[in-house]
């Protein structure tokens, strides 16, 4: 019996994680997408998808959340400008997207 309640709960664990990592990846894309838009705003023309992958890989969940909220409107506000900004201002992102912009040029 006590197996059983153990197997059960493992079953529930693993569909939350299931669950929960669709939500994850659901939240990423569209945060991508903000993401995106504030990068074209600054660099039109410029293939934006290295710049994204760095903001998005060193923001927090908040601002991931935050972000992915902004997709809706298609046009992201000054607040989403405002994280984008601050996300990559931090030391992680700066180094990532040093390499982003260095491999522009390689390429």
């Amino acid at each position: 019996m006590r197996l059983a309640a153990l197997c059960l709960g493992a079953l529930v664990l693993a569909g939350c994680d299931v669950a929960n990592g669709v939500a994850e990846q659901t939240s990423r894309d569209l945060a991508k997408q903000t993401v995106n838009s504030v990068v074209k705003q600054r660099f039109p023309g410029a293939n934006v998808a290295p710049y994204t992958d760095c903001i998005i890989d060193n923001a927090t969940t908040q601002e991931i959340l935050s972000l992915a909220g902004e997709a809706v409107t298609g046009k992201p506000s000054q607040k989403a400008v405002e994280t984008v900004v601050t996300i990559a201002g931090r030391p992680e992102a700066t180094q990532c997207l040093t390499r982003a912009a260095l491999g522009a040029f390689a390429g």
